[in-house]
């Protein structure tokens, strides 16, 4: 999975899950699955695309995490910082988007597999 850190400023794009997704109504950063034979990079660009309207110009690789839910089932996510992109993100599948002050991420309910990096993110050590 491949997902994207999109800064403005000193905030940050966070989406919520809606009722139907799995893990629903928890927060994330937005992407997706990296399809047989794309590369991160390329799928984050088409995740952001399909979900947001933008196109983005996907930077560093600035974090990766595995993760083990405690019901089965690993995932492997790798975090792309977003500083540049076209378009005005609109929300297009999730129940909610909002720019958040990095400081104010730990204030949201975000997928168990995003904690530490949330919490790394508020406290200045990533970005």
């Amino acid at each position: 999975m491949a997902a994207a850190l999109i800064v403005r400023g000193r905030k940050i794009l966070i989406c919520q899950r809606t009722r139907h997704q799995p893990m629903p109504l928890k927060w994330e950063f937005p992407g997706g699955k990296i399809e047989p034979g794309e590369h991160s990079t390329e799928a984050l660009r088409r995740e952001l695309d399909e979900e947001l309207g933008i196109q983005a110009r996907i930077g560093d690789e600035v974090a990766r995490v595995q993760h083990k839910y405690p019901r089965g089932g690993t995932v492997e996510l790798r975090f792309f910082v977003v500083r540049e992109f076209k378009g005005e993100p609109e929300n297009r599948i999730f129940k909610d988007i909002q720019w958040v002050p990095r400081a104010r991420l730990v204030e949201f309910d975000f997928l168990e597999a995003d904690h530490e990096l949330v919490r790394e993110i508020a406290a200045g050590k990533i970005l």
